[in-house]
């Protein structure tokens, strides 16, 4: 697993039989990788920065269940490649993650274009989070999608405050109906200022 990779090719593909033998021991290690790269913000969003590790593991997860060989591929790496961040942005995956069904539906029809309102402010330095366009995230009825893909691309001032001591990171929302924030412990700090070229 490299840190440093920013691409995913063909080649880091493991063959089917052998990710089915290696999966128990490489889900084991994925989920301790993830613990330092997720946080929750509010009562039900989790936001879960990416990875080259974090992106290969899904890839390798996706062609596990779809079984869908080497045609399945191209298609895997399309969607996944542009989350794994490229040395001067961090990527999230927000997922708001409510388990009844009508209480999902209520809120989540409140929170049109909540994608458009993420942030991450470095010692008082505010990063904009920039939905990807891949596809509408919040419907023509004003509703989001319970699963978010955003990035925040930093300066080189930016990214420097993150790397430095001072000062505290803040995740959050400025959306009227989910204005909330987190700030971000040390450990998951310190694991992220790794995402940075």
């Amino acid at each position: 697993m490299s840190i440093a990779a920013r691409r995913i090719e063909t080649a880091d593909i493991l063959p089917l039989e052998e990710y089915a033998r290696l999966r128990v021991d490489r889900r084991k290690k994925i989920s301790e990788l993830k613990k330092n790269r997720r946080l929750e913000v509010g009562p039900v969003a989790t936001f879960y920065f990416e990875s080259y590790d974090t992106m290969l593991h899904q890839v390798h997860e996706m062609l596990f269940i779809e079984k869908g060989g080497a045609a399945q591929i191209p298609d895997e790496l399309a969607a996944y490649n542009p989350l794994i961040p490229k040395g001067t942005e961090l990527v999230a995956t927000v997922m708001f993650e409510i388990d009844d069904p009508l209480r999902r539906a209520r809120i989540l029809a409140s929170l049109g274009g909540v994608e458009r309102t993420a942030f991450i402010r470095v010692d008082g330095l505010m990063v904009r989070g920039i939905p990807e366009e891949d596809q509408d995230r919040t419907n023509a009825e004003g509703k989001a999608s319970s699963v978010q893909f955003i990035r925040f691309p930093f300066t080189a001032a930016e990214i420097a405050a993150f790397r430095g001591d001072g000062g505290e990171i803040v995740v959050g929302f400025s959306h009227p109906n989910y204005a909330h924030m987190a700030v971000m412990p040390a450990a998951v700090r310190a694991t992220l200022a790794g995402d940075f070229a």
